[in-house]
């Protein structure tokens, strides 16, 4: 992985308005996957999150992988509109890379609380007038879908692909679909939706209890897994596509997973369209 240089970060960070002393899941993510817009204590964080659940580098890269293909599917179908709600920090396989490999005129609306991420994400997006990054609460719709870089970006009388992978299970969410039926109810017949949330396949629950811990020193202290019939919950007004509400990494995989690699997933994913 590469190693972020420190040289006069914290200090600039906090005058900047970040917190680099306070682990952040989506620097942590970010980690994991190689990235280096992270600080000593996102990295000492996430180690600790290794060792009590060892699974997690693994999953990270099963879940960004279902991200992925879950993109290029919706693109494929003719969608060439995604918000991808607690997107995180930009690295490699972004959705506006996936997708504009499909269709180069498709537009990606970007969204995260974080001030990181949407930092980067901005710089990263300076040149491309057809993706944006706005900063805001996923839980607050209306102030996301307000948002000048949703709102004058995407065109909800056209089908959109809402992203909501891998940010369900960090939030404090008593009803998760009810979150999801107000981005549904936004948009119009054809849109999509794509899903993955933390499940308990073949993590302990020794694991999870030891990952709890960790998260509750993070900006984000929530982790919730979820079991399938709550993730199918989710999806409704949807029809999802074959294989339906399934393991991540077992949802159109590139090539054949055994039970055992797709348990490892650690999650259920599924992506439906709005009908």
């Amino acid at each position: 992985m590469r190693e972020h240089d420190e040289t006069g970060t914290d200090a600039d960070s906090e005058a900047g308005g970040l917190d680099p002393y306070t682990p952040n899941i989506a620097r942590m993510y970010d980690y994991f996957l190689g990235g280096s817009a992270n600080f000593v204590a996102d990295r000492e964080a996430a180690e600790q999150l290794l060792r009590a659940f060892p699974g997690n580098q693994e999953w990270t890269h099963i879940n960004r992988a279902f991200l992925g293909r879950a993109v290029r599917v919706c693109a494929e179908a003719g969608i060439d509109q995604f918000l991808d709600l607690g997107s995180g920090i930009p690295t490699k396989g972004n959705v506006h890379e996936i997708a504009q490999q499909v269709n180069p005129a498709a537009r990606v609306a970007y969204v995260d609380i974080e001030t990181i991420a949407a930092n980067h994400a901005r710089q990263l997006l300076a040149d491309d007038p057809l993706s944006s990054m706005t900063q805001a609460d996923i839980t607050d719709p209306q102030a996301v879908l307000n948002a000048p870089g949703v709102a004058e970006l995407l065109d909800f009388d056209r089908p959109i692909a809402v992203l909501a992978v891998a940010i369900l299970d960090i939030l404090d969410l008593d009803d998760p679909a009810a979150l999801m039926a107000r981005y549904r109810d936004a948009c119009v017949p054809g849109s999509a939706l794509a899903i993955s949330n933390s499940a308990m396949l073949d993590i302990s629950e020794e694991e999870v209890g030891g990952a709890q811990e960790v998260f509750e020193t993070t900006t984000t202290p929530t982790l919730r897994t979820r079991d399938h019939g709550e993730v199918l919950e989710m999806f409704a007004g949807y029809e999802l596509l074959d294989p339906g509400v399934v393991p991540s990494a077992q949802w159109r995989p590139d090539e054949p997973v055994s039970e055992e690699y797709a348990a490892r997933s650690n999650a259920y994913a599924g992506v439906g369209i709005l009908r």
